[in-house]
């Protein structure tokens, strides 16, 4: 590996510069194409190069407010920060929704004379766009029921790593038609890439999601397809993803689901149906012998924790891109 540092003002794609670069990440819509190409192009380089960018953050500091449990998201966030020279202040919302003492916008207006970031993982997606409409500092999205963009991102980035050139492949999710379905239709979308998406009936992606991901296709020559049979979605594909079938919130529905799902699991019969230089992929934590199976898990052509680890580096580079990290971003205003 070159042992010179990188300057980072040639790490980062023009877009930096741009003054329509997005102030939050609520949706991956926020990022669209060019802001999609600009997190995988940097998460590349800080996880290929991390002592370049340490210290580039120097001074900033982040909030993390948590509805739900979490360990991937939670510590890589943490390291992630720490890794760039900021701090982190997490407060746990578990026990109760984070407006329940007070407005969401006075909580904004508070954190905004504070801290220099917000992190959301939520239940209600209101409550994330509900803070980036008020805080005049970014938001960011680690989850919320409708969307989870940077598991998505970080997903984009093990494909790139497996196969380089992401217009290339087709990648096919079996199961429940949830917030990280969604995620992967509009990254997808965005980087000009396939999907095929397999639900049971009732059980299908958003509409409006699947229309904003259908819309962006159509400027980058994305390939989205959604479609019942399990068989038919990971033909031939070039990596099968599955998820829990019943998320967090949802728990109360697992026995009935498990039964709708059963053909869903992603196990040896199923993956024999991809291309045979397929990977298998899942977001964790998993529910071994339900969604998939033991023996897909834990095959060398498995790449679940690639995928857990990169979203230490996505998440560094969508905490660089908006806090400006080496750059003078655009100056943005409270909007309430």
């Amino acid at each position: 590996m070159n042992s010179q540092p990188l300057n980072r003002t040639q790490a980062i794609p023009d877009l930096l510069l741009d003054p329509f670069w997005c102030p939050d990440l609520v949706s991956t819509r926020d990022l669209g194409s060019r802001g999609v190409e600009a997190v995988l192009h940097l998460a590349a380089i800080m996880k290929a190069r991390p002592a370049d960018f340490r210290g580039a953050l120097l001074d900033k500091r982040m909030v993390m407010f948590f509805e739900k449990p979490s360990l991937r998201t939670r510590l890589t966030f943490e390291a992630g920060m720490s890794s760039l020279g900021g701090a982190t202040y997490f407060v746990d919302q578990t026990h109760s929704r984070i407006d329940e003492r007070e407005k969401l916008s006075d909580i904004a207006h508070n954190l905004e004379r504070w801290v220099d970031a917000v992190v959301l993982r939520t239940f209600a997606h209101e409550t994330v766009q509900g803070m980036a409409d008020h805080a005049s500092i970014p938001v960011i999205n680690a989850l919320s029921d409708l969307e989870h963009p940077c598991q998505g991102l970080a997903d984009y980035l093990t494909l790139q790593e497996q196969f380089g050139d992401l217009k290339s492949i087709c990648l096919a999710y079996v199961g429940d038609g949830n917030n990280v379905a969604h995620s992967l239709l509009l990254t997808c979308a965005c980087a000009g890439s396939s999907i095929r998406i397999a639900t049971p009936p009732g059980y299908e992606p958003d509409t409006q999601i699947v229309s904003d991901a259908r819309e962006i296709a159509q400027q980058t020559g994305a390939v989205i397809e959604l479609v019942s049979d399990p068989d038919a979605a990971v033909s031939g594909a070039d990596a099968v993803y599955t998820d829990a079938w019943a998320s967090m919130g949802q728990e109360h529905e697992a026995e009935v689901r498990a039964r709708i799902f059963a053909s869903y699991q992603l196990n040896r019969e199923l993956a024999t149906k991809a291309a045979p230089h397929a990977v298998f992929m899942h977001c964790l934590p998993a529910h071994r012998g339900q969604e998939i199976t033991d023996e897909v898990m834990d095959s060398e052509r498995s790449v679940v924790f690639d995928q857990a680890e990169n979203r230490l580096h996505v998440q560094k580079a969508i905490l660089y891109l908006l806090l400006g990290g080496g750059h003078r971003l655009p100056v943005r205003s409270a909007r309430a």
